[in-house]
């Protein structure tokens, strides 16, 4: 039922807002703002998408949770979006989650959500969630995996494609 209440209020208050500011600083002024937000919302894309990638991958390597990395750079992505949407509330709420203190309040707030509603049980190595199967005494240095072995003798028959050493 919430979204169901944002998808009829937001158009709503939109189209208020388009009237209402759109006679306070003209036809021009306006179709200038919504151009502008659009352009700075797929710029922020853009970067973020590489930005969050990077940072993700460098928590991996040094075995960091990169859950946090993953909730920033989502939020990021969907300021942009924001941006992107014509409106002026959409525009504001998207720069809103532009500012780092406010991002990290939201996945904070977030964080607390979900843990008080059981979908997030612990963290680490040895987390567990609901419907996790792993067995108890699985490790995380566990590898599985199928091999056969080639015989050295044999050669291929066919060129080499430069994809594959022999």
């Amino acid at each position: 039922m919430p979204i169901l209440a944002l998808l009829v209020l937001l158009p709503m208050i939109e189209i208020g807002l388009f009237v209402t500011l759109g006679a306070w600083i003209g036809l021009w002024g306006t179709l200038g703002i919504v151009l502008a937000s659009a352009l700075l919302g797929a710029s922020v894309i853009r970067r973020q998408g590489f930005v969050t990638m990077l940072e993700v991958r460098e928590a991996l390597q040094m075995r960091r949770d990169p859950g946090p990395k993953l909730a920033d750079g989502a939020l990021t992505v969907l300021a942009g979006v924001l941006l992107i949407v014509p409106g002026f509330f959409t525009d504001a709420v998207g720069l809103l989650l532009l500012v780092p203190p406010l991002r990290a309040a939201v996945i904070a707030w977030g964080g607390r959500n979900m843990r008080l509603r059981g979908m997030v049980i612990q963290s680490g190595p040895q987390s567990r969630t609901q419907g996790d199967t792993r067995h108890a005494d699985a490790s995380a240095d566990t590898i599985d995996g199928d091999f056969f072995e080639v015989d050295p003798s044999k050669r291929p028959t066919h060129r080499p494609s430069g994809w594959t050493r022999h």
